[in-house]
């Protein structure tokens, strides 16, 4: 699984148009729905950590996961309280000091398990830190968005403190998703320095998900269209899974 190098650097410039006050606010209801109205809150995946620190500013105790040093560097920047835990940590085969009261994976984390048998671990891995009853909320981009609305699509965008080439190609067969950056990013004297990355994600239908789900042990409570209480629909780009701790398997299938 790779992290974030270059991209890190701009990442919150480029990603400023994803609505991170609107999938808080729905996020913090699902919580509240599930009886999670404070407590401990893993946010695994967490990136640069703008969703972490809305969470935390919604009463939330956070730790955040992620296996970006980079990425983890900028969200410490902003973590001058030392509020929030950061842990740098690979999500399939993280580890806690205790339980919590929930988990949650955003911005399509788990799309980064190429393996079935990644997903299950993961999941097996939340139902091992969850509180009893707990929950965990993850979010996962369709096939329907990789094959339709990703494609072979090549994504470019120019900005003073940086720019980027997104190309993008899917593997309908294999249900693999590849996205080639190539980045140039503005350094502190003005020039601008050439980064290239690769990124892999793999596309799950519902059924695998709900498979594997099933097989940590874990309990699904719910499927939702992103941002709705409503079914996802066949031109759905992302889905919304809630599964509910009932009982703990063994982890000695960790990698």
């Amino acid at each position: 699984m790779d992290a974030y190098t270059g991209f890190a650097k701009v990442y919150d410039l480029f990603m400023d148009d994803i609505p991170y006050e609107k999938w808080c606010d729905y996020v913090t209801g699902l919580l509240k729905e599930h009886g999670v109205e404070k407590g401990l809150v893993l946010d695994l995946g967490c990136g640069t950590g703008k969703l972490t620190r809305m969470l935390a500013g919604r009463g939330y105790d956070m730790i955040g996961v992620d296996c970006s040093g980079e990425m983890l560097e900028l969200a410490a920047q902003q973590n001058e309280d030392g509020r929030i835990l950061y842990l740098q940590q690979d999500m399939r085969e993280f580890e806690l000091y205790g339980t919590v009261r929930a988990i949650v994976s955003i911005c399509d984390s788990m799309n980064y398990l190429m393996e079935y048998e990644e997903l299950v671990q993961v999941l097996r891995l939340a139902n091992n830190y969850l509180d009893p009853g707990g929950i965990f909320i993850f979010d996962m981009n369709t096939p329907y968005k990789y094959r339709e609305v990703l494609g072979e699509q090549t994504i470019a965008e120019n900005r003073e403190e940086g720019s980027f080439i997104w190309e993008n190609y899917f593997d309908e067969e294999q249900g693999i998703n590849e996205y080639d950056l190539t980045l140039f990013i503005r350094e502190e004297d003005g020039r601008y320095q050439k980064y290239e990355e690769t990124h892999f994600q793999r596309a799950y239908d519902q059924q695998t998900i709900k498979k594997a789900i099933e097989e940590a042990g874990l309990k699904l409570a719910a499927i939702y269209e992103a941002c709705e209480r409503e079914a996802p629909k066949e031109d759905s780009e992302r889905m919304y899974f809630v599964v509910e701790e009932v009982k703990k398997k063994s982890l000695s299938t960790r990698k």
